[in-house]
């Protein structure tokens, strides 16, 4: 198995798992085995097509910012990508975490990191491991360097614990 096949695994398996623990997000072990007894099968959304979630989005996201940065990635290109990506969007961003929507916000304030992962009360969130993967796909072999660029990005979304979880993911 090589390099890329791994690579590509891990961001299936990340895609497949989001898309199978969408429907259930935030019910509990009850209510979960009420609906369906045991998950074993994508649930279609509303448009009869399994989704997934933000979690898997922002993944591509980082995986964008990596074609386009790569090693170079700074604080301030992830500042701007958001700017240039993700404030355009108009309406209710369907899916988006807190932490990622107190990241909207501050930048729309015009706030810079790391004060955009420090403004919002959720900077302790796991919206950072989340798309980390990405950042170990990146850097596979070098777990320190998958966790310099999660913590890199993370000082734009997140602070504390949720950049630490971000690293231990990456790495």
């Amino acid at each position: 198995m090589t390099i890329t096949d791994r690579a590509r695994g891990c961001l299936l398996g990340l895609a497949a798992g989001d898309a199978l623990g969408r429907p259930a997000e935030n019910l509990t072990p009850e209510e979960i085995t009420r609906r369906w007894g045991r998950l074993t099968e994508l649930e279609p959304g509303p448009d009869g097509v399994a989704a997934g979630t933000d979690d898997t989005e922002y993944a591509i996201f980082v995986g964008l910012l990596l074609e386009t940065y790569g090693s170079a990635l700074t604080s301030e290109d992830v500042a701007r990508t958001y700017r240039e990506q993700i404030l355009p969007i108009t309406g209710p961003m369907k899916g988006a975490g807190f932490s990622e929507l107190g990241t909207v916000e501050a930048l729309r304030r015009g706030l810079e990191p790391p004060l955009t992962g420090l403004w919002h009360r959720h900077g302790w969130s796991d919206g950072l491991a989340m798309r980390s993967a990405s950042y170990g796909v990146f850097a596979a072999g070098d777990p320190a360097e998958a966790a310099r660029l999660a913590a890199v990005d993370g000082a734009v979304s997140q602070s504390g614990e949720g950049v630490y979880g971000g690293r231990a993911v990456a790495a």
